[in-house]
C-alpha cells in the first residue's frame, strides 16, 4: 500500500503514510512460533524414534571406566567439602527396611518412563495448545543431557571402588531395572551425569503444578520430584551434583521453549485455532 496524498489548505500537497494494521506490523514482534494442534500419529511417531534415539547415543558413549570413577571420587570429595555428601547414610539406611528399597528400586525401574509418557498423553488431550512448547522443553533438556554423558563421563555411587555403597538392585535381585543384574549390559553405566530421573521428574511436576486446577494434583506434581531424588540417592544411583545437572537441563530446555515460542508453555493459550483446512 503506497503513500496518499492530501492538499493543504494552503495549495501545498504532502504525502501521507498509510495507516498501521495487523498485516503491516513488523515481523519481529509476532511471536517466532504459533503453537499448532498436535496429530497423534506423528507425535507417537515422533516420541519412539526420539526415545530410540536418544538411547542409542546414549548407550553408544563410549563407556570410559577409568575416567568415570575418576570422576565418582571427584565429585564424592566435593560434596564433601561442600558439606552434603550424605548418600552414603541414607543408602545404607534405606537398605535396611527391606520392603521401602524394594519399593524404591521399582520406583526407579518404571515411574520414570510411566508418569512421563502419562503426563504427554494428558497434555495432548486436554492442553493441545501448550502440548508442542511443553514436549519441546523434555527433548530439548533430553538432548543436552545427551552431551554431558558424553563430556562427563560419570560412575554412579554404587559402582564406585571401595564397597562404601550398596547396589540395592543386585542385593534384592528386584526385577525389571537397567542400572545392574541381566539388564545392565543394554545400557551404559558411566552416565550419570546429569540426572535425568530428575529432569524428566521436573519436567513432569512443573507442568502438573503449573496447568492442574485441581490442588491435590499440584501438591503430587511438587513431590514426584522430591520423591524421585530421594529415590535415586537411596539405590546409590546418582550423586546430589547429578541432580543439580538434571535441573541445569531442563532450565535451558525452558529457555530454548521460550525463545522459540515466545512465552513459556503453560502461559500459551490452552487451545490452538483451527487451521483453514480444518475449519
Amino acid at each position: 500500500m503506497g503513500d496518499t496524498t492530501v492538499t493543504r489548505p494552503e495549495g501545498r500537497e504532502e504525502a501521507v503514510p498509510p495507516p498501521v494494521t495487523e498485516d503491516s506490523r513488523p515481523t519481529a514482534v509476532r511471536r517466532p512460533r504459533t503453537p499448532r494442534r498436535p496429530r497423534l500419529w506423528f507425535e507417537i511417531l515422533l516420541i519412539a524414534v526420539s526415545y530410540w534415539t536418544y538411547s542409542l547415543i546414549r548407550n553408544a558413549v563410549p563407556e570410559q571406566k577409568t575416567q568415570a570413577l575418576r570422576n565418582a571420587e571427584w565429585i564424592w570429595s566435593a560434596e564433601h567439602h561442600l558439606g552434603i555428601a550424605v548418600e552414603h547414610s541414607i543408602n545404607h539406611a534405606v537398605n535396611s527396611v527391606t520392603w521401602l528399597i524394594v519399593g524404591m528400586n521399582y520406583y526407579y525401574a518404571t515411574l520414570h518412563f510411566v508418569v512421563t509418557i502419562g503426563v504427554l498423553v494428558w497434555l495432548y488431550r486436554g492442553h493441545p495448545g501448550r502440548y508442542a512448547a511443553t514436549r519441546s522443553t523434555l527433548f530439548i533438556t533430553t538432548g543436552t543431557a545427551l552431551l554431558g554423558y558424553y563430556l562427563y563421563p560419570l560412575a554412579p555411587p554404587r559402582l564406585m571402588t571401595g564397597g562404601h555403597f550398596i547396589d540395592t538392585v543386585q542385593v534384592h535381585n528386584t526385577w525389571g531395572s537397567m542400572a545392574s543384574g541381566d539388564l545392565k549390559h543394554m545400557s551404559n553405566q558411566y552416565a550419570a551425569m546429569p540426572s535425568m530421573h530428575i529432569g524428566w521428574s521436573l519436567w513432569c511436576g512443573l507442568t502438573l503444578f503449573a496447568l492442574c486446577t485441581v490442588p491435590w494434583a499440584r501438591v503430587l506434581g511438587l513431590l514426584y520430584p522430591a520423591a524421585t531424588l530421594v529415590v535415586i540417592v537411596a539405590t546409590a544411583n546418582h550423586f546430589w551434583l547429578d541432580a543439580v545437572g538434571g535441573v541445569l537441563c531442563l532450565s535451558f530446555g525452558f529457555t530454548a521453549a521460550r525463545a522459540w515460542y515466545g512465552a513459556l508453555p503453560h502461559a500459551l493459550p490452552r487451545a490452538v485455532a483451527l487451521q483453514p483446512a480444518e475449519a
